[in-house]
């Protein structure tokens, strides 16, 4: 007997929780932001629309279906089961926050505040959440999109929906051996290296490659080719920066290789630095398209 599909509601703690976090009571989070020009009013509307879009999702869901919630800061504990419906309340970052966790389950988008989001991954409004459930386990017409990998020559790995970043932890200078997938090899000293997707390139791959004046293409939102920056290259004695920018066309084996020569190194995705991976000196690490896809039901 196959069990009923759990929907499973992702949000984040907004920006009113955290002033009420960190000041202890209300009266003083608005004393806190008053005598700084700002108003609480505004956090607190927030806070109330993210909650009626909680529950109108919450209240949507079939009788016979299962649910759960989970907030973004437990999405690492959190165990995501095959037969899952993601339901992703917020911004669009969200749904980066909550893809690498996942393994092939159908993520519908829903914006908590319009007007305020670009809508790209969470494009759908709270009043068709009822449709959009039914139709998330009826054979969904889904967008797929291309995720990027890092794998450390020890097994461990770390997948991301818009870019994955390896350098130094306070972003100071990164040593390392840089090898194309071309064969052409850059001892380099940099600010980091980013290999980013399709959607990614609407957000700091854009930054990056306007920097160059976009001299290089970046991909589709949905295309499986990756871009790749190295960010701040300083040419040395024994450091170049010819090596500074490229594509990845996403076949099998088309990763860019980084031989560490620092004595720490992080990889983080999707600018959680909190989650990220430890490099040492001598370690090597590939990143390219990894084998996981977002599926974003349309």
């Amino acid at each position: 007997m196959s069990l009923a599909p759990r929907v499973v509601l992702v949000h984040r703690r907004t920006p009113y929780a955290d002033a009420l976090a960190r000041h202890g009571t209300r009266g003083q989070a608005e004393f806190f932001l008053r005598s700084r020009g700002r108003e609480l009013g505004d956090l607190e509307a927030a806070d109330e629309r993210q909650r009626d879009v909680l529950a109108r999702v919450a209240a949507a869901v079939p009788l016979d279906w299962r649910s759960g919630r989970v907030e973004r800061a437990d999405l690492p504990r959190f165990l995501f089961a095959p037969e899952d419906v993601v339901v992703v309340a917020g911004q669009d970052g969200l749904v980066a926050n909550v893809t690498k966790h996942l393994q092939g389950q159908v993520v519908v988008g829903i914006d908590a505040d319009p007007g305020r989001n670009p809508g790209v991954l969470v494009p759908h409004p709270v009043d068709r959440i009822a449709d959009l459930l039914r139709r998330s386990v009826s054979r969904p017409a889904c967008e797929e999109r291309t995720m990027v990998r890092a794998v450390t020559d020890d097994g461990q790995e770390l997948h991301a929906l818009n870019e994955v970043y390896v350098g130094h932890r306070s972003h100071q200078t990164s040593r390392y051996l840089l090898t194309t997938p071309g064969g052409r090899s850059e001892e380099q000293a940099s600010s980091g290296v980013v290999v980013g997707t399709g959607t990614g390139a609407s957000g700091w791959l854009a930054s990056l490659a306007r920097q160059r004046g976009g001299d290089v293409a970046l991909p589709g939102a949905t295309e499986d080719r990756l871009a790749w920056f190295v960010r701040e290259a300083w040419p040395s004695p024994t450091t170049g920066a010819d090596l500074t920018a490229g594509l990845l066309d996403g076949d099998d084996g088309a990763d860019l290789v980084l031989d560490v020569l620092s004595d720490e190194l992080v990889v983080f995705g999707d600018g959680l630095e909190e989650d990220r991976l430890l490099l040492t000196r001598g370690q090597r690490l590939r990143v390219g398209r990894s084998p996981r896809r977002l599926r974003l039901l349309r």
